[in-house]
């Protein structure tokens, strides 16, 4: 009851709030970016007449066709939305140290591992009811543009990937959880979701891609070479280990730490 309660109370936070509009703005403009290059590829002449140019699609690979668009909607959803993620776990763990209220928060007489576990279900429920707005969207701009390729089959492929890659995505983020409440606010994690992401990129093109947790991602979603067709065990073992080390520091730093503001 109580853990419903603390839930409960967080999504209210989260509904009286609009940072989630933005949040679901930035990834759904993904999409129309995308579907831009892919008119392009589509229409060159007339892209030049516009003033585009019809050559930079062709340029970095891009070929207007469904199975070309899913694999570009799933980077973004993968490498993109690890950065988007990290922000919304960092909203969601930061907001009381920004606005001054975490001592209240932490005063309260209940367990501090309850606030932990139901910022982390409200994390996920934002992440996972925006990514599937950007599949909607994203499903019917390639029908909108007549992109040749279309089959049940390559949607149910493409929401698969982007899902898979948005959860794998989801597994990395309690570690910025910690790193936000140790540091009491939005920039220390912030800054530490970029850089990691630009290590993951640099580890990506290395032998230890499958090892580091932060190129798994980008390795699977093809940012950094071709897309893998299916993960080492070895990587879903690593992701594990790395969220259930995430989620027990944040609750160990909530719990043992001196929190006093």
């Amino acid at each position: 009851m109580i853990f419903e309660t603390v839930a409960i109370t967080e999504f209210l936070k989260l509904h009286r709030a609009r940072v989630h509009w933005f949040t679901l703005g930035a990834l759904m403009m993904g999409p129309l970016g995308l579907a831009l290059f892919m008119w392009i590829a589509m229409e060159p002449d007339r892209a030049a007449t516009l003033g585009l140019l019809g050559t930079k699609a062709e340029l970095t690979g891009i070929e207007a066709t469904w199975a070309s668009y899913s694999g570009f909607l799933v980077q973004i959803v993968g490498t993109g939305g690890m950065l988007l993620l990290a922000f919304i776990v960092a909203y969601v763990f930061g907001r009381e140290y920004d606005e001054g209220t975490a001592k209240n928060l932490l005063a309260l007489p209940v367990a501090r591992h309850w606030f932990v576990l139901a910022k982390f279900i409200v994390a996920g429920a934002w992440w996972l009811a925006i990514v599937v707005a950007m599949l909607a969207e994203a499903v019917v701009i390639g029908l909108a543009l007549g992109l040749p390729g279309f089959s049940a089959t390559v949607v149910v492929q493409t929401v698969g990937n982007a899902l898979l890659a948005a959860g794998i995505s989801y597994l990395l983020v309690p570690v910025v959880a910690w790193i936000t409440v140790w540091g009491r606010g939005f920039m220390a994690p912030l800054g530490f979701a970029l850089g990691m992401l630009l290590l993951g990129n640099v580890f990506g093109s290395t032998g230890w891609a499958v090892w580091f947790p932060w190129s798994i991602v980008p390795l699977l979603v093809g940012s950094v070479g071709p897309a893998v067709s299916a993960l080492p065990a070895g990587s879903y073992i690593v992701v594990a280990l790395t969220f259930v080390a995430g989620v027990i520091g944040t609750i160990a730093q909530l719990r043992y730490a001196d929190c006093a503001q």
